[in-house]
């Protein structure tokens, strides 16, 4: 501190030592001033302001550090059921508590719902997959179910733009639609989720409506983005399922199948195989979308494309046996790398449901697998070791950050949470995952013990 002309030290104890040096400043202005100003300049980098500056440095750098190797926050010892597939519970709390008398708030903040973003299209689409979905895997409560299901559709009713036919999206909490109609995502969205409960609805009411809203939503469909086409075509694929012999319907299908395909053909390389340039969000609904497109069209060329994309998708996202979803922070551009974070559960959600229709395909196991490690990563099986399903509420948490996890339970994390839930749900029902195992197999080992 006072090396280098910024002081000068004296010996311990010496009174007289001290005096003398003290009057020599006081008679020396010239030194004086000439030892105070390198002192003060020295001083500078030690004042508040620049300490708290440096702290912000170092956590920014450990921040970076972290989004690139980062570290579990605790060692956490995975559940059992988690590796043995004793499925948490379907538990709608949550849900209930994010949707009131207009539909399902968009945010919360924390687990309380958060008035101020109001409501959007996509999540209430996505609600209404669950409450119409959610009736196989929960014990009979059709007042819930009832009146949630007419809610979320009454909302997508209220959507519908009669002057230009499109969706509208984003709703303020006073109801007022702040746009006349929303992007093609939403509108793809929206039609993914009708289709859905047209396909599980057992209400003759609720049915005849979501059928008219489909109508409806796929007569301005004339999509060009991926997504749109991919999120419509999952929908289209789930009304054909209740009605096949809707002519219409098919033709639409195939004209958005051989749209979304022609756009992968055109852009997917061999180290590249996608239709874009950039992998960005729901990245696993365009393979999805292929493979159901392929399978019902009869078309082997979009079925290898569905395959060899999602083969790829599981490549770049699987690390040390767990899940690691491309990160919003930057998403993954081609040819630059791979955004580690923030890495958030419509991934996971995206990649189970086109994993399982890759093994209804296939019959290969390795996608069962996938689907499995996908949902491991809402329980733990991630970068931090940190769960986010939370088992009070029955929400998830909104993302992992390489801080720690985003402690908000918003609309759009609880909605993945419930359908990748009631997907493998559904793999167990089905037999294809039979707790405590999840072996294909079981069905020919159960055979031989009845056998013995």
């Amino acid at each position: 501190m006072l090396s280098d002309g910024r002081g000068r030290i004296v010996p311990f104890g010496n009174p007289d030592a001290f005096a003398k040096q003290i009057i020599d400043l006081l008679d020396n202005d010239v030194e004086r001033n000439r030892i105070r100003k390198k002192a003060y300049t020295f001083c500078r980098e030690a004042i508040w302001k620049e300490v708290a500056r440096k702290y912000l440095q170092v956590f920014t750098e450990a921040r970076q550090e972290r989004s690139q190797h980062p570290h579990p926050m605790y060692s956490l010892k995975i559940p059992e059921s988690v590796s043995t597939f004793e499925l948490p519970e379907l538990k709608l709390d949550h849900l209930k508590n994010l949707t009131d008398d207009t539909g399902i708030l968009q945010h919360a903040t924390f687990t309380i719902p958060d008035r101020t973003h109001g409501y959007c299209t996509d999540d209430n689409a996505r609600a209404l997959i669950v409450s119409t979905m959610a009736r196989q895997f929960l014990p009979p409560d059709y007042a819930l179910l009832y009146s949630l299901n007419s809610r979320y559709l009454s909302f997508l009713q209220d959507a519908f733009n009669k002057k230009n036919g499109k969706i509208c999206n984003f709703m303020t909490y006073s109801r007022q639609w702040i746009e006349e109609q929303g992007s093609e995502d939403s509108h793809g969205r929206a039609i993914w989720g009708i289709g859905m409960a047209v396909a599980y609805l057992e209400d003759p009411g609720q049915l005849a409506m979501a059928t008219t809203l489909l109508d409806r939503a796929v007569k301005t469909s004339d999509f060009n983005v991926p997504r749109a086409l991919a999120f419509a075509l999952v929908g289209i694929h789930a009304y054909l399922r209740r009605f096949s012999g809707d002519s219409e319907l098919k033709r639409i299908r195939k004209k958005m199948a051989n749209r979304l395909f022609e756009r992968f053909k055109k852009n997917a390389t061999k180290n590249w195989p996608w239709v874009e340039d950039k992998l960005t969000y729901a990245n696993g609904k365009l393979p999805h979308a292929l493979l159901l497109s392929g399978q019902w069209l009869q078309r082997g060329d979009m079925v290898n494309m569905g395959l060899r994309s999602l083969e790829w998708l599981r490549e770049i996202q699987m690390e040390n046996g767990y899940f690691v979803p491309v990160g919003n922070n930057g998403w993954y551009i081609k040819n630059g790398n791979k955004a580690r974070f923030d890495q958030q559960p419509i991934e996971a959600h995206a990649m189970i449901e086109a994993s399982t229709e890759a093994f209804n395909i296939t019959r290969d196991k390795k996608w069962i697998d996938t689907a499995v490690t996908c949902f491991n990563w809402y329980l733990g099986q991630n970068d931090l070791k940190v769960s986010l399903y939370d088992p009070k509420t029955g929400g998830c948490r909104d993302g992992l950050m390489p801080d720690g996890v985003n402690q908000n339970e918003g609309a759009e994390s609880t909605l993945a949470w419930l359908l990748s839930l009631i997907a493998l749900q559904k793999l167990s029902a089905d037999q294809i995952l039979v707790q405590p195992s999840s072996l294909i197999n079981s069905r020919k080992s159960r055979k031989k013990k009845k056998t013995k």
